[in-house]
């Protein structure tokens, strides 16, 4: 009982800690309530990069097998409407700005690696859609390589902006996003090598 509770909790630490920092934020108190909803949208979706790759492994006690996969996909969607939510909120309060990101003539690193990372999760999804197109090693190689451009360019991305997320909390949640990633990338391909040995 001790593993699991230390498990969720960890998780649950990782991801109200930044939150809340970023409601309490000073940045707040001059904002519009449509940018305060698209920043918050963009903190959610930082929290569900650290949640997915968990669900895939199969790390999270109680969601094993098919109830993991199945909150996997859940949570997908979930990520992918943050994702919208984000640009969309931002897109409002300064379309010039989103223009300028979405054509890639930002002055601010920050957008590029943001830009990247949503053009990679909207092609994570579409992959995943048509799944059964795909040889099993084909959509293996293109999930974990679509997915690690997802959350790496989405850590960049929140690192590189000043905003309403805490320097510390926000630094850990993306450390953890990119180490979780990793791993369940690695303990992916250890799965496939087993099956290919197998059926030899």
């Amino acid at each position: 009982m001790a593993r699991p509770l230390l498990i969720w909790t960890g998780l649950a630490f990782a991801i109200i800690m930044p939150m809340t920092f970023a409601a309490t934020s000073e940045y707040l108190a001059s904002r519009d309530p449509v940018y305060i909803a698209a920043g918050f949208a963009g903190v959610v979706a930082l929290c569900l990069a650290l949640v997915q790759p968990l669900l895939a492994g199969g790390w999270l006690p109680g969601l094993h097998l098919l109830r993991g996969r199945r909150a996997h996909r859940a949570v997908g969607v979930i990520l992918i409407a943050a994702v919208v939510v984000h640009v969309v909120g931002l897109w409002i309060t300064s379309p010039p700005d989103i223009v300028d990101a979405l054509l890639l003539r930002s002055p601010t690193p920050f957008s590029v690696f943001g830009v990247g990372a949503m053009w990679a999760l909207f092609a994570a999804a579409l992959f995943a859609a048509l799944r059964r197109r795909f040889s099993a090693h084909v959509w293996r190689v293109g999930h974990k390589s679509l997915v690690s451009v997802v959350v790496f360019g989405g850590a960049v991305h929140a690192l590189l902006v000043e905003g309403t997320m805490e320097t510390t909390s926000k630094a850990v949640l993306c450390a953890l996003a990119i180490a979780a990633t990793l791993a369940a990338v690695a303990a992916s391909g250890r799965r496939a090598k087993r099956h290919a040995l197998g059926k030899k």
